[in-house]
């Protein structure tokens, strides 16, 4: 499957092929925001896709990706299982923490969990008078 815009829980989301290119590379953070620019204000990137050195956090590649992301106003949704990173680092569990606390780079398990957190960022439906 190529990379695609869906919408979903009402976001539209570029849903990246977990056999695509990998990130390895500023530019090619720049081309999934190019990708993106074609109407999604989120960018959901397996972590199977990240090179290893974006969840080293002493080579700044995590930073440089997700400041990218901010600076082009997307949100960046890590999906998948990092755990392994994680179990690893300190410093990345912080990270990951402190950004799913955000509103700008999110890191879930799936895109069930992406759906979720839309539906919760978004809030309930509110209904107009009738």
């Amino acid at each position: 499957m190529p990379d695609v815009i869906q919408e979903r829980v009402g976001a539209q989301v570029l849903v990246c092929d977990p056999d695509g290119p990998p990130v390895t590379t500023e530019q090619d953070a720049l081309d999934l925001i190019g990708a993106a620019f074609l109407g999604a204000t989120v960018v959901a990137v397996p972590a199977s896709r990240l090179d290893p050195s974006f969840f080293s956090l002493g080579t700044r590649f995590a930073g440089e990706i997700m400041q990218k992301f901010v600076n082009y106003r997307l949100r960046l949704v890590v999906v998948g299982d990092i755990s392994r990173h994680l179990d690893s680092s300190a410093a990345l569990r912080a990270l990951v923490h402190e950004s799913n606390r955000s509103g700008h780079v999110w890191f879930v398990p799936d895109l069930d969990a992406l759906d979720a957190r839309l539906r919760a960022a978004t809030g309930p439906a509110r209904s107009t008078p009738g």
